[in-house]
């Protein structure tokens, strides 16, 4: 007879949830949320932009391909929990070589199944975001939620140490190569560089702690700030990077906290989404084409920027190109007269739609162009 061993889910308003164990047995608390995907469990779980989150998966079967060592984003498991209704009984896929309880377990992840994920989400639309604990250990549920509401907010949270890289590396061009450009690692994902190689861009992976002067030597053709956790209010070194970058006229890409670090330097705030964006399933409008795409969110906070009006920055005006067509969220920032631009969600796309791989192109434009003027 199969045994099972029991876990609890506390919510930071008290709201329990009972199950199984799923992953590694032990103690979580983090800020609780739940991704749409369907497809891309893999890739989900391995996203540094996940680092101070438990995820909740909204598709009830979740576990049917396994894990294999190919579909991961970075090095390990970043996630800090992870619900599932209904864990696939057997793997089934030829590229697998192991279950996706086996890689949690080997990683620690504390997980819980068997829980109506449903019910769960609908409660986090309506309340939100929050923080919350899951236990094999703490089957009290009263003793657990003491231990999440001592637990610190997202809000102000600052994981990029943790995240990024150590130390420089670069990604070489595929083919002739034909442009330089420094990556800040924020928490990138491995298809990122990948993408910009096939269009004979030469990556230089730096450390998200990097100066101007260091990102300067390399002489780059363009600067491109990753994904990544965290509140971006923290980022204060992040965004005075850029603005020496903007001041330079050095053409800038950025995705996700790219997306809120460039929203800063050009002088907007930022701020928390009710429950945020994460999955696959994501419509926006590109609003210099009029296009609607399906993309790959994750992200929790957004760019406070008018979506009607151009708006004055230190950069000359700027411009929304991109709006989520859900909720009217900004996704994407455009300077008018200089070479810079920025959008909310994952364009890599891995696991995901891949309608967003133009605006690797977008770059490599802008960069042309940029030479071109330069001689």
């Amino acid at each position: 007879m199969t045994t099972f061993t029991p876990a609890i889910l506390v919510l930071e308003d008290g709201r329990t949830f009972r199950g199984r164990s799923y992953g590694a047995t032990g103690t979580t608390v983090a800020e609780i949320v739940f991704n749409t995907g369907m497809t891309g469990y893999q890739e989900t779980l391995t996203d540094p932009s996940y680092r101070g989150q438990i995820v909740v998966m909204t598709a009830p079967h979740i576990g049917n391909t396994g894990a294999n060592p190919e579909d991961f984003e970075s090095g390990r498991v970043w996630v800090d929990g992870y619900v599932v209704r209904d864990p696939a009984r057997q793997r089934s896929n030829w590229r697998s070589d192991r279950s996706l309880d086996d890689l949690l377990a080997e990683q620690g992840v504390v997980g819980i199944s068997g829980i109506d994920t449903r019910a769960l989400t609908r409660h986090l639309r309506e309340r939100g975001s929050m923080r919350a604990g899951i236990s094999t250990e703490v089957l009290d549920p009263e003793a657990l939620l003491e231990q999440v509401t001592a637990a610190p907010s997202m809000t102000g949270s600052n994981y990029l140490a943790d995240v990024t890289v150590d130390e420089a590396h670069v990604v070489p061009a595929e083919g002739d190569k034909k442009y330089t450009v420094v990556a800040l690692d924020l928490g990138i994902k491995g298809m990122t560089p990948k993408l910009m190689a096939q269009r004979g861009i030469e990556v230089h992976v730096l450390p998200a702690t990097s100066t101007l002067d260091e990102v300067l030597e390399l002489n780059p053709d363009g600067v491109f700030m990753s994904n990544g956790p965290g509140d971006p209010a923290t980022a204060d070194h992040q965004v005075e990077l850029v603005q020496g970058v903007l001041e330079r006229g050095t053409p800038y890409f950025g995705i996700c906290l790219g997306n809120q670090i460039f929203g800063r330097a050009l002088g907007r705030g930022t701020y928390k989404l009710k429950y945020g964006h994460r999955g696959v399933n994501q419509p926006v409008q590109d609003r210099t084409t009029g296009k609607v795409e399906i993309t790959a969110h994750n992200h929790g906070f957004a760019v406070d920027a008018p979506l009607d009006t151009d708006f004055e920055t230190p950069y000359g005006p700027a411009r929304v190109t991109h709006v989520c067509l859900n909720d009217d969220v900004v996704e994407g920032i455009a300077l008018l007269d200089r070479p810079g631009f920025s959008v909310q969600y994952h364009p890599e796309a891995a696991a995901g739609p891949h309608d967003a791989g133009y605006l690797f192109d977008r770059f490599t434009d802008l960069m042309e162009a940029a030479r071109a003027e330069a001689h």
